[in-house]
């Protein structure tokens, strides 16, 4: 019974120890063996499992894992530096753009060219012409709102805003020195004056000479009306209906505000503004890559926990 006792105590104390902690017995050829006068059942001996090597296993797939989850993150402050940087690029381009636009706008008129394929290259170019206007077949592009930097700079960020709405009145001109018909965008005027008969004064009669800016036709954007013809209310250039409507050629120019009379259409309706957003593109770029780049530092190389 003593033995028996003090083998009992032996095993107790080895199954504390944590290299043992996964130790079982398990089937060995060996023989019949005797431990302090106790026989063992022959194929039975103490064996260390294999849990140790699968934790070790999982352990290395784990820090693999890591590893790619590391430089996997990584790519995203990377994209948002080179979409930043490339923002940059293209504010350079657009600013470059909109200098050349108004350099243009405040050149010097040129006659306008008889061959109308070199209106291509000339748009947001003043030119001058010399003929009488077609009063008779006007159209109306509308709603628009009258171009007026100085109310535009006072009122720019405010919510409201006291703008009127109005419309462009185009009428037919005819060039009496190139023997063609174009379109003249004579201006803004309010609502209540697109009937002509309510701007009898302002209806321009005989030969005028003229300084407009050329302007090409458009394609509708997204959310802007179809042009209704048949109510004569148009809602962008589309130069080839409008020249097959009116007679004419599809050449358009806006005339200057110098061409503004009292009672007429108000001239100097160009816009000559891009849109330039680019400054916030690449400060949501840059700030996304600071904010995703410090997030990655504090995880992967302070392993700060909970991030």
């Amino acid at each position: 019974m003593a033995a028996v006792k003090a083998f009992s105590m032996l095993r107790q104390r080895l199954t504390r120890w944590p290299q043992w902690s996964c130790a079982r017995l398990a089937p060995l050829p060996v023989s019949r063996r005797s431990i302090l006068g106790l026989s063992f059942r022959s194929g039975m001996v103490w064996r260390p499992s294999r849990c140790y090597s699968s934790t070790a296993e999982a352990a290395a797939a784990k820090a693999e894992d890591d590893s790619f989850l590391q430089w996997f993150l990584l790519l995203i402050p990377a994209t948002a530096f080179g979409l930043g940087t490339w923002q940059v690029q293209r504010r350079k381009w657009k600013l470059k753009l909109i200098a050349e636009l108004e350099s243009r706008v405040m050149a010097e008129p040129i006659p306008l060219p008889a061959d109308p394929m070199e209106l291509k290259n000339l748009e947001y170019r003043p030119v001058k012409v010399r003929g009488h206007f077609d009063h008779s077949k006007e159209l109306y592009m509308m709603p628009r709102t009258k171009v007026d930097p100085a109310r535009e700079a006072r009122d720019a960020g405010r919510i409201s805003s006291s703008m009127e709405s109005g419309a462009y009145v185009v009428t037919p001109f005819h060039c009496s020195d190139l023997g063609v018909t174009i379109l003249v965008n004579r201006g803004f005027v309010p609502k209540k004056k697109v009937n002509p008969e309510t701007r009898q004064k302002g209806q321009v009669l005989g030969e005028v000479d003229l300084v407009g800016i050329v302007r090409l036709t458009e394609t509708r954007k997204p959310f802007v009306p179809e042009n209704s013809p048949e109510q004569n209310h148009w809602h962008y250039r589309d130069l080839e209906a409008m020249a097959k409507i009116t007679g004419a050629d599809p050449i358009f120019i806006d005339a200057d505000f110098k061409s503004t009379i009292p009672g007429g259409p108000i001239g100097g309706q160009t816009r000559v503004t891009l849109r330039n957003e680019h400054m916030q593109y690449i400060i949501t770029w840059y700030g996304l890559c600071a904010a995703t780049s410090y997030l990655w530092f504090q995880k992967f190389v302070r392993r700060t926990p909970g991030i």
